[in-house]
């Protein structure tokens, strides 16, 4: 057994600001449901005096010269390196995902502060003659402002990275409002971005704003204060659809930019050509990994009835051999689910689709004992109009339904208010690049089961959000293009 012990640093600093707290919560493990640490409990009003940081640190930090801001996160990126496995056990304990996941997350988040590193110098712009010869046009890339980052609890690190590195390297200040559940891993991310600056850009100034961490239960509390300021001038967010459309309503007032990433349903087309070795491996991947606790994670397994039974089988066995337990612990694949809440909404969506005719094939039921455990499931025969066919599961539970012609296949994938992810697997060019083509998602993955890249877009289309995470696009989201009419 790993230890199951935080970073002494961040315990320690979480002590002294507890003192001073005028509220605090406490953050469990979910996988025992002992409580772990407690933290501040920030209010509105501290969430205002952050941006008030934050409007101040930019009057500088817009200013930085574009090496010096890729300079600072380039320092973030290799700290985070020399702490992988305290910010990977942070992650397993106050999240519950295995271990070996989290140390996957810390290589994969922390790619963010080197992608957008390279991004900060390469920001567009462009000088040109008027088509009518009377003057030039030039236009500048400039920081949108303070920027407030609403991050969830399934990713702690990824999630804030593909917000807070672009938004520095654009030249923004962030006031990041993590998940009550998973505090822990941001505070001490702000903790490295801190010493970063420090080294790195000492000598400029006060910018003790530039990036401010508040762990809260009040999250609408705060968003809806913050949007009602009008310094504030971006809002990121990723999350469920009901609470995005929520703090979209509440960005009208003041035209903010936002960017919304937000629930998905995604399908997993299988042809009749595909080869199922490779599919079984993609759909493990994209179907288990954070226990399937992810907004990319395959919900709807879509398979040719000539493969369905197959695959089933193979699916079933796979599942099968998944081990749940404490994510510290050696062996463990499959972790707690993140609340009982949400343990709970798992199990009734598949005691509703039993009790509507669908069949379990493995797992589909609640284990004793403690901690938010809920076993890799998998559902055959599922009623299409069941609710675990049109809502996100975020769990591990696949279900399996088949289809007679890929038209018929990709027609059903579909049928989804949700646009984030999709994947389809095919050994024909043909067959490939009908998938490709005709599968409505913002991400299509083409025999393969991970998609995530920081140089590429992340992001979806219709319930699932707009604007993009990651890639040449993602640092526009925290840019303004400014016009200037020359002779």
């Amino acid at each position: 057994m790993n230890n199951r012990v935080l970073p002494s640093d961040l315990t320690d600093l979480l002590a002294t600001q507890v003192k001073d707290a005028a509220a605090t919560f406490d953050v469990e493990d979910p996988a025992t449901g002992e409580v772990l640490v407690t933290v501040p409990d920030r209010s509105a009003d501290d969430a205002v005096d952050a941006l008030s940081s934050a409007v101040e640190a930019q009057k500088t930090w817009a200013r930085v010269a574009p090496q010096r801001r890729a300079d600072v996160l380039t320092r973030v990126f290799d700290i985070v390196n020399e702490r992988a496995e305290d910010f990977a056990t942070t992650m397993t304990l106050e999240m519950g995902k295995p271990l070996t996941e989290a140390r996957g997350e810390v290589t994969y988040g922390n790619s963010y502060f080197r992608w957008f590193a390279g991004e900060a110098v390469r920001i567009p712009g462009r000088f040109t003659q008027a088509p009518a010869g009377n003057g030039h046009i030039l236009v500048s890339k400039n920081p949108v402002g303070p920027v407030l980052a609403i991050t969830p609890w399934n990713f702690p690190l990824a999630m804030a990275t593909r917000k807070i590195a672009p938004a520095l390297a654009a030249g923004c200040p962030v006031v990041v409002k993590p998940a009550k559940e998973t505090p822990l891993t941001m505070i001490l991310v702000g903790e490295v971005i801190k010493q970063a600056l420090a080294e790195v850009a000492g000598d400029l100034g006060d910018l003790s704003g530039l990036v401010t961490i508040v762990p809260s239960t009040h999250s609408g509390a705060i968003s809806e204060t913050l949007m009602a300021d009008d310094r504030l001038r971006k809002v990121t967010f990723t999350g469920s659809t009901p609470v995005g459309a929520t703090l979209v309503r509440q960005s009208a007032d003041q035209l903010l930019r936002t960017s919304m990433e937000l629930g998905g349903n995604a399908p997993f087309v299988i042809a009749a050509d595909a080869d199922l070795d490779l599919a079984l491996t993609g759909a493990m991947a994209a179907k288990m990994r954070n226990g399937g606790e992810a907004c990319i994670a395959a919900n709807r397994f879509l398979v040719d009835a000539s493969v369905a039974g197959e695959f089933t089988r193979r699916l079933t066995e796979s599942m099968s051999q998944v081990t749940m337990g404490h994510g510290m612990d050696e062996g463990t694949t499959l972790g707690p689910m993140i609340t009982a809440k949400q343990r709970d909404g798992i199990a009734a969506l598949v005691d509703e689709a039993v009790a509507a005719g669908a069949t379990v094939t493995t797992g589909g039921q609640v284990p004793d004992g403690p901690g938010h455990f809920y076993p890799a499931t998998v559902l055959t025969d599922v009623p299409a109009d069941t609710r675990i066919m049109h809502e996100e599961i975020f769990g591990p539970v696949a279900t399996v339904t088949t289809f007679s012609t890929l038209e018929e296949g990709v027609a059903m994938a579909n049928d989804t208010e949700f646009g984030l992810a999709a994947y389809g697997f095919a050994a024909s060019l043909e067959n490939a690049q009908y998938l490709a083509t005709n599968l409505e998602a913002g991400m299509v993955g083409i025999n393969r089961g991970a998609i995530s890249d920081a140089a590429a877009p992340f992001g979806g289309v219709k319930q699932s959000g707009f604007g993009r995470e990651g890639g040449t696009e993602g640092i526009e989201e925290y840019l303004e293009a400014k016009y200037v009419a020359l002779n």
